[in-house]
């Protein structure tokens, strides 16, 4: 593994933009940025922290995650929420998502804080949502305790979708309406925790193993085919770029490094090409 940028704190929602390089996120120090194909970093949105995951919108734009879901681009000024926390029902966040072909965005909602200690000990299961392309949204399945990585199958038909608290890589049947069928079990991570994943055109699964310092790689049955090493323990997504898209880009968080700046963002060819995952269609308030 190469390494290509370090001095963040806590790495997360790596998305591939042809055009422009490498976007990620920096959870606890805020902001989005740019890690263009020459190595330079740009600053893409300032200050907001809490951003787990990240899509790009048509309109040129981000979709990002945090205290909202929230559209952030050349369209308009001002911030556009797109999914708002509802105190009723006690989501206090979103973290990971991703998007279908149709564009539509799926992704996790949090009603417990992940950096809050008694919270971490009792925590309180969220949803999965959908937002529609008309702006709408639903939630579409429950019982998530902290959510995290998502994304498709090639053929459209299965969502994957990290459950770190659980443990588990859940898979659900998708439905033509975007709805969900009940969640399986499709794999566990030995030594580490499922965080973000990607998918392959192959069907194989690539999922981040928190503090498990790999990249574990699951055949479209479940079975694991590989594990990637990484240099740090905190692995916390994955995501396929280059112009072949068989650059694998692993971002990682500063924890068990001993440097509250050592996050970095390492990256190693592979012998199979990543699905691009479509920009969002949404459309903004």
């Amino acid at each position: 593994m190469d390494k290509l940028a370090s001095g963040y704190g806590l790495i997360e929602g790596p998305v591939w933009d042809r055009r422009r390089g490498l976007i990620f996120s920096d959870v606890p120090n805020g902001g989005v940025y740019c890690l263009d194909r020459s190595g330079r970093v740009e600053t893409v949105v300032e200050h907001r922290r809490g951003i787990g995951g990240i899509a790009l919108h048509k309109d040129g734009g981000l979709i990002v995650s945090g205290r909202n879901v929230a559209y952030k681009g050349p369209a308009t000024r001002e911030t556009v929420v797109v999914l708002d926390r509802d105190e009723q029902l006690g989501i206090v966040g979103f973290n990971d998502l991703t998007t279908d072909t149709r564009g539509r965005i799926y992704v996790g909602s949090l009603c417990s804080s992940p950096l809050d200690p008694a919270q971490r000990r009792s925590p309180k299961p969220g949803w999965l949502h959908v937002i529609d392309l008309d702006g709408s949204s639903r939630r579409i399945a429950d019982d998530i305790l902290l959510t995290n990585g998502l994304g498709f199958s090639p053929d459209g038909a299965r969502l994957y979708h990290s459950d770190s608290r659980a443990n588990i890589v859940g898979v659900y049947d998708v439905r033509p309406d975007g709805s969900v069928g009940p969640r399986r079990t499709f794999a566990r991570v030995e030594e580490g925790i499922p965080d973000g994943l990607a998918v392959s055109e192959d069907g194989a699964v690539w999922v981040a193993a928190a503090r498990g310092g790999a990249v574990v790689v699951f055949e479209p049955d479940g079975r694991e085919r590989e594990r990637i090493r990484c240099p740090l323990p905190m692995v916390t997504s994955v995501c396929f770029g280059g112009d072949d898209l068989r650059d694998l880009y692993v971002v990682t968080g500063a924890e068990g490094a001993g440097n509250p700046d050592a996050g970095s963002i390492f990256q190693v060819r592979v012998a199979v090409a990543g699905l691009p995952v479509p920009p969002a269609l949404v459309k903004l308030p």
